[in-house]
């Protein structure tokens, strides 16, 4: 496993971000502790959650199903840097209920942490993300609400997630007038099939000091060999009736993904593979978010630090796939 810095702090963490989304959804107890020790054993130390993980009425099970984990014991948690999210609503009976239960007032803040420190077992969050972007509540009470946990030992490092480029740069311009240490990381949608984060909030983030952790680097399973899945029968729960089928369902979309599985065929690379690959080519990219939900897909993605694509197929990739260049030329006609 290779590493690489967080962003510009001194934490060092793997090029592959574990995802947990699956864990106590589609992937059983015992099969997400399978995962886990496989990933750790693997040499990924980067493990990535949210506290509205399980949706639904079973919203807050993935922290759980984490923390019997770190109670096996061990050095589980000594070597794990552990991310999770605060934000969604998270009020027992779901929206509408009690107002104070999401977004990221101080009360919530306060209240959300100690719900996740609970469930996942565990004594401090090494990297506690706002999940969104909160539009009411000032950046001033966040980042005191921030700093009050950081001295109280129950999170280290604050990122973000789902961030546009002037929010970054607002929020870590607050924290410097306030003295706090500001923003670390963005997560943000990024992979081969959508690139706008090219134009500003990564250039924000690397600004910034901020580590970028792409999420859905396989396009909601487009770029994970959607076609050839499709010709062979084989179905997903994303393959199946999710963003996939709606994205082959667009003739541009598919003329996309057909041109991009027949240059890795003529190359031998699995597609899933050479997607995460090109994100770890990506400047400013600290590493993609993978969300197995076997332990096969957990291997494929492992597979992917190893892969090396050629100038050759970097560059048809952009052919295939062209970004949208910078802002603000991007935006002219």
């Amino acid at each position: 496993m290779e590493y690489t810095q967080l962003g510009r702090t001194g934490l060092k963490v793997s090029r592959l971000v574990l995802g947990t989304m699956n864990f106590g959804q589609f992937t059983n107890e015992a099969d997400s502790h399978t995962i886990l020790d496989a990933a750790l054993d693997a040499g990924i130390n980067f493990v990535d959650t949210a506290n509205v993980y399980g949706f639904g009425a079973n919203k807050g099970r993935t922290e759980e199903v984490l923390g019997t984990w770190f109670a096996k014991g061990g050095d589980r948690r000594d070597k794990v840097v552990l991310a999770t999210k605060v934000y969604a609503n998270m009020a027992p009976d779901g929206p509408p209920a009690w107002p104070n239960h999401d977004k990221l007032s101080a009360l919530n803040i306060r209240r959300a942490v100690d719900a996740s420190l609970k469930r996942l077992q565990t004594d401090h969050i090494d990297l506690y993300q706002f999940h969104h972007i909160d539009r009411d509540t000032p950046v001033e009470e966040i980042w005191q609400a921030i700093d009050t946990l950081i001295q109280q030992g129950k999170i280290l490092y604050a990122g973000s997630s789902n961030f546009a480029g002037w929010k970054i740069a607002q929020t870590n311009e607050t924290a410097r007038r306030l003295g706090s240490y500001g923003l670390v990381s963005e997560q943000c949608l990024y992979n081969l099939v959508e690139r706008r984060a090219e134009m500003e909030v990564i250039p924000a983030a690397q600004e910034y000091g901020l580590g970028v952790i792409p999420w859905s680097p396989l396009g909601g399973g487009l770029l994970g060999g959607a076609i050839r899945k499709e010709r062979e029968g084989g179905t997903t729960p994303r393959t199946s009736g999710g963003r996939a089928v709606a994205g082959l369902a667009d003739p541009a979309v598919r003329a996309q993904v057909q041109a991009y599985e027949d240059l890795l065929d003529k190359h031998g690379v699995d597609p899933g593979e050479a997607a995460l690959a090109w994100l770890l080519t990506r400047p400013g990219v600290t590493g993609p978010i993978v969300g197995p939900r076997t332990i096969e897909q957990l291997e494929s993605a492992l597979r992917a630090v190893e892969v090396k694509l050629s100038e050759e197929v970097l560059s048809s990739l952009d052919e295939i796939f062209p970004g949208p260049g910078p802002a603000p030329e991007a935006f002219a006609w």
